[in-house]
């Protein structure tokens, strides 16, 4: 197979090189055709160098990316996933998308046929080096500070797909969205505390104030952050938090976020350390069983997350 590959690959080199020597024939003829197919390409500088991408990129290949993506009106050529599971909260936005592995296998990657591959960073380019992916279709690599957030992520792909305007627009309306919930909530439940905790097995996770739509929520809407949760070190930060540690959280409301049945909720309603919890005593703690945009940065993310907290906290 990787044999096949590989030839395929070269099969390819082969055929871009008569392009290049078709094109230089046609210009050395004075043809205006080719002249306008080049101006219509350009050049973008990323992690990995310099790539020319045509003015309206079709057939995009981005793992991972694929909330940025849905956010521009574009469906991806394949969606990210890791054996069966794939981005839940997106598959209304990309019904009908064939999946693809995480970590882009070559052959998986020529049989998707794409017309641009888009990585969110040197890092996470696994199964092939840049070259390899360049020779299927022109590769683009994210600076992995801009994929570290998600403002700046979509910002970025907006440029690559020359869709500057469309990501300007979603972040616009997203950030009036976020003030008019700010006035909401302010008026729903004041300066009252609230946590946000990942259960996943029997293991717990707190947001701090820089995790996925806990920073819009603390930052951008002013949800009061507990103490609790200022006062984690940087060695707790998402490291699984103990069950007696729980017992210190001063909150107010606590969103509980995991899959249906996950074990985490019954040892918490066996436990007498959570019932001393605040917001468990005031029967303010609300589950949600829908953790897949809980735990992921994107513009549709946090706006799915949005309306969760607000559908919440005003009821």
């Amino acid at each position: 197979m990787k044999r096949t590959i590989w030839m395929f690959i070269s099969l390819l080199s082969i055929l871009a090189l008569i392009a290049c020597s078709n094109g230089e024939d046609s210009n050395s003829s004075g043809d205006s055709g080719d002249t306008k197919e080049a101006s219509s390409e350009r050049t973008l500088e990323h992690a990995s160098g310099e790539v020319k991408l045509p003015e309206n990129p079709e057939r995009v290949l981005a793992p991972y990316l694929e909330d940025s993506l849905a956010a521009l009106g574009v469906k991806p050529a394949a969606q990210w996933s890791i054996g069966e599971d794939v981005l839940d909260y997106l598959q209304p936005e990309l019904e009908g998308v064939p999946k693809i592995s995480w970590d882009l296998p070559l052959e998986q990657t020529l049989e998707a046929d794409p017309g641009l591959i888009i990585f969110s960073s040197p890092s996470s380019l696994q199964n092939g080096s840049y070259e390899d992916y360049q020779q299927i279709a022109p590769t683009y690599v994210m600076e992995e500070e801009v994929n570290a957030h998600w403002r700046e992520q979509l910002t970025q792909m907006g440029e690559i797909l020359n869709k500057q305007e469309e990501a300007e627009q979603a972040l616009n309306e997203f950030d009036q969205k976020a003030a008019d919930m700010k006035e909401s909530l302010e008026e729903a439940v004041g300066d009252e505390s609230v946590a946000f905790i990942w259960t996943m097995g029997e293991e717990f996770y707190v947001f701090e104030s820089t995790r996925y739509g806990a920073e819009v929520l603390y930052e951008k809407v002013g949800l009061t952050q507990p103490e609790f949760i200022k006062n984690l070190e940087q060695q707790e930060q998402w490291n699984p938090i103990a069950l007696e540690k729980l017992s210190e959280l001063d909150a107010d409301h606590v969103f509980l976020i995991g899959e249906e049945n996950e074990a985490g909720f019954e040892v918490l309603n066996n436990s007498s350390v959570w019932k001393n919890v605040p917001a468990v005593e005031k029967d303010q703690v609300y589950t949600m069983n829908e953790p897949s945009h809980w735990t992921i940065d994107g513009v549709i993310a946090h706006d799915m997350t949005l309306n969760k907290v607000h559908e919440a906290l005003t009821n």
